[in-house]
């Protein structure tokens, strides 16, 4: 283990491993949103593509149940190293989004998913890009989210999911109030173009879905409940 992961010392002493995505401003937008979210001792808490366990380990200091989900097992290896490390309990899984908590219930779902534009219209299945590219229309992942969603949470829950505006907000309403949710957009944060969207700009122009010399793209957090 020692030989893949490093420690990060500016993202909360967490540590990261190679190809695993590190906390950036959609994390912190989500974490904000879990600290204001009540949660009652205990609450069933699952994080869906954890990555290092950022967000898995807020809610676990908060006192809920955790488990954390991720289909890399470097991330599962750096979740599992940084609870012990925080002397926080998660139960961490490796598997693809949602489905190995298949048949459980959660009060809470934690989702910070790709949702990258992408030129290539197939979602990659290995290297970095794994964890921000969503297809053309970067919803290859979003659409799965909203669609299983429901099926885990307990009457009263709620899924918390941060995306793009460059990935649709309404399409990410529309899906999830068909699965059955109620859901909103709770919070706007405008930030600027990391490396990977600077890098596609002239694409994402000629896509129609930024403007041009357009810097700063939308992060919103969508609420959607289980009624």
């Amino acid at each position: 283990m020692a030989s893949v992961l490093g420690v990060d010392r500016s993202a909360d002493a967490l540590v990261l491993a190679p190809g695993v995505y590190a906390p950036q401003s959609d994390t912190f937008l989500l974490a904000d949103a879990l600290e204001r979210e009540p949660l009652r001792p205990n609450a069933e808490v699952l994080d869906v593509g954890t990555g290092p366990g950022t967000l898995a380990l807020a809610a676990a200091r908060r006192g809920a149940r955790v488990t954390a989900v991720d289909r890399s097992w470097r991330a599962v290896a750096a979740t599992r190293l940084n609870a012990v490390l925080a002397r926080q309990r998660v139960r961490v899984l490796r598997g693809d989004l949602m489905e190995p908590a298949a048949g459980r219930r959660f009060d809470l779902i934690l989702c910070n998913p790709p949702y990258v534009p992408a030129p290539r219209p197939e979602v990659p299945r290995r290297g970095a890009s794994v964890a921000w590219d969503a297809g053309h229309d970067g919803r290859a992942v979003l659409d799965r989210v909203c669609d299983g969603a429901a099926d885990l949470l307990h009457p009263g829950g709620a899924l918390l999911l941060v995306h793009s505006a460059l990935s649709g907000v309404r399409a990410t309403l529309d899906r999830l109030r068909g699965a059955g949710l109620d859901a909103a957009v709770v919070e706007r944060r405008l930030v600027p173009f990391g490396p990977v969207l600077r890098s596609r700009a002239d694409w994402l122009e000629r896509q129609g879905l930024i403007a041009p010399g357009e810097e700063k793209e939308e992060l919103v957090i969508i609420r959607a409940d289980r009624v």
